[in-house]
């Protein structure tokens, strides 16, 4: 089985795999501190549930990484991933000025991927919505339920489109 044809193993970041637990208080304050909530993030606790189902599922499948975070992230991402020991696979992130739902976004890459013929074992994800427009669309899902997150999290991940 070549690395493309395995099946993708589709992973939120988070919530499911990092605990975004202590800097979620940067959204509670109006406006809304998005430069310090995602300046944060290199110090996010990873999310040991969420690290299991990433290990376990590398080893039937290709792991790909699909987020909110905008793409000005993608350095200290990558070097979160790999300060876990996590597997390295693509990493799929918002544009920096696209301020639609994750819901949107994050459908819109796995309709494109299965369009090319992959085939997506499964996505891993927190937000609600995400999980419930996927489930529409067809999609296996499995809900990273194993987090705290708050209101205002919620409220930004609908509304503004950030994460």
């Amino acid at each position: 089985m070549t690395h493309s044809s395995r099946p993708l193993a589709v992973f939120d970041l988070d919530g499911t795999l990092a605990d975004t637990a202590h800097r979620q208080h940067f959204l509670e304050r109006r406006p809304r501190d998005w430069n310090a909530f995602f300046g944060a993030a290199p110090h996010d606790p990873p999310l040991p549930e969420g690290v299991r189902m990433v290990l376990d599922s590398a080893r039937e499948c290709e792991v790909a990484y699909l987020t909110g975070r905008p793409e000005r992230c993608r350095r200290d991402t990558l070097a979160w991933l790999a300060a876990q020991d996590l597997p390295e696979g693509r990493i799929w992130m918002r544009r920096d000025n696209d301020r639609r739902p994750a819901r949107h976004t994050k459908l819109e890459i796995l309709e494109r991927l299965a369009a090319q013929g992959r085939e997506i074992r499964m996505l891993v994800d927190d937000d609600e919505l995400v999980c419930v427009a996927a489930e529409q669309a067809g999609f296996r899902v499995v809900r990273a339920r194993w987090a705290a997150t708050s209101a205002a999290l919620r409220d930004a991940q609908e509304r503004e489109g950030r994460t």
